[in-house]
């Protein structure tokens, strides 16, 4: 009997090795054949190594040109056909509604909604987001509704967003997150030497990084010799990304160190002391969970899916969005304090290992998947 096809539709390769590839390790051990469909750029042979089957598309993020977007519709819907999926598992906005309405039309069975945040069109006071916000309401209320879709969201309150959809509360669950392997995140010592303030993020506006500039500027009056990291890749096509020239101009200037990405993200929490993300919105940003896993105090907006991360005061401390000021005085609050910094990291280690854990998030995963047939 042929093995049930497990369909993966995320729209960039980098997103899937970095989020979904333990996942998807265990619907393979659990007998399902797995398929990525991806827009290819630099990790199609990562995927192809771990002997999953790779689909390159050409579904954009930032695009918005009808006909193109339409194309983007007949390329998934032709490969539905193609592959003939038992399962879609859709991450992300453009890869649920797009990828929703081609299963529907193309009768897949089963179909699993990851909404990890609202995003953008949500977080953002743009134009552009304001334009697309009542469309993309109007898209998920139509898509999500049928009973044979399900939707997993990463916080409390993105669920209840879900449910003002329409979407039946029976078929909404709520994963923290994407998993961490809290055996690779192990906590350590802090480094010698100044204090290292991390951040390990995309380089995008609703990420907080202007907040961040700016406390930055407010810390090293202070404390000149504090180290301000940013870590993370810019993100061409997301509309809220930053400037490769404007990031120069911050280091040229002295106030933040940048490197636009590291494969050791462990390393980077062992050399550093505290960790921030002032965004404006998270699903559960894998990020923080990370550096908890690390025992690192974080830095973070009171906003959801980062306070569901953060207990203010037990595990870090949680600051209003938005507000640069209260971000440079959280952070130097932790720096002039490494007794804080210790019992705080401590806290968010255990709480790391208690919600995060990447085992946790696979098995219940595989539950909504349901048993491979056959298998």
């Amino acid at each position: 009997m042929n093995a049930p096809v497990l369909l993966f539709l995320v729209t960039e390769d980098w997103y899937f090795c970095s989020h979904r590839l333990p996942i998807a390790r265990a619907a393979r051990a659990a007998g399902w054949r797995v398929v990525v469909a991806t827009r290819v750029r630099e990790h199609g042979a990562v995927i192809e190594a771990e002997g999953f089957e790779l689909r390159p598309i050409g579904l954009r993020r930032r695009s918005l040109a009808p006909w193109r977007e339409c194309a983007a519709v007949m390329e998934l819907l032709r490969l539905y056909w193609r592959e003939r999926p038992t399962l879609c598992h859709h991450v992300a906005m453009k890869p649920v509604i797009y990828g929703t309405l081609a299963a529907l039309l193309a009768g897949v069975p089963r179909i699993v909604n990851a909404i990890a945040g609202f995003g953008f069109v949500f977080s953002s006071n743009s134009l552009r987001a304001r334009v697309l916000r009542g469309p993309v309401r109007l898209a998920y209320r139509a898509l999500l509704a049928p009973r044979r879709v399900h939707v997993i969201v990463q916080n409390a309150d993105d669920a209840r967003a879900v449910h003002v959809l329409g979407v039946a509360r029976d078929r909404i669950v709520t994963i923290a997150g994407s998993g961490v392997d809290t055996q690779r995140f192990m906590p350590c010592d802090e480094p010698p030497g100044p204090v290292v303030v991390a951040m390990v993020s995309r380089m995008l506006a609703d990420k907080g990084v202007l907040e961040l500039v700016a406390a930055a500027r407010e810390v090293r009056a202070r404390h000149p010799d504090v180290r301000v990291r940013l870590v993370g890749p810019l993100d061409p096509e997301n509309p809220a990304s930053l400037s490769e020239t404007r990031l120069k101009d911050w280091v040229a200037e002295g106030v933040i160190e940048w490197c636009p990405g590291s494969t050791d993200v462990p390393g980077i929490w062992a050399r550093s002391h505290i960790a921030v993300l002032p965004s404006y919105r998270e699903g559960l940003p894998k990020a923080l969970a990370e550096a908890a896993a690390c025992g690192r105090p974080i830095v973070t907006s009171d906003v959801p899916g980062c306070n569901d991360v953060v207990r203010d005061g037990e595990s870090g401390l949680l600051i209003p969005p938005r507000d640069g000021a209260a971000l440079a005085r959280a952070i130097i609050r932790l720096i002039e304090d490494p007794a804080l910094r210790r019992r705080l990291g401590a806290a968010a280690r255990v709480r790391a290992e208690r919600l995060f854990a990447e085992s946790e998030v696979i098995a219940r995963t595989l539950a909504i998947y349901g048993e491979a047939p056959g298998s």
